[in-house]
């Protein structure tokens, strides 16, 4: 089975949040900070600020978990971010052996 996870970048000013889920975190955020799609929504808003991410053993169990908190407010998705990053620090480095 293929493991999954989900993520939530920003901008420098956190203005704005992206979630996207992918089977390798690390990977799709590099992605994310080197604009290797420049059309894509995370390029042309310089979202390549991991603020927040989950992992789990299964895609479906990221899809369902990604899809609960993707459906919710912006409220419910800082309060995430706060709880599990506090000052919103960027955790790139922190997944790069995930």
């Amino acid at each position: 089975m293929e493991k999954g996870g989900f993520n939530i970048v920003t901008n420098s000013h956190h203005t704005t949040l992206y979630i996207g889920l992918t089977a390798d975190v690390y990977s799709r955020i590099a992605e994310h900070r080197e604009k290797v799609f420049p059309e894509s929504f995370t390029a042309r808003d310089n979202l390549n600020k991991l603020v927040y991410y989950e992992t789990f053993q299964t895609i479906e169990e990221a899809k369902f978990s990604n899809n609960q908190l993707k459906t919710g407010s912006r409220t419910k998705k800082m309060q995430s971010i706060n709880q599990f990053n506090p000052e919103w620090k960027v955790l790139f480095d922190v997944i790069k052996y995930w």
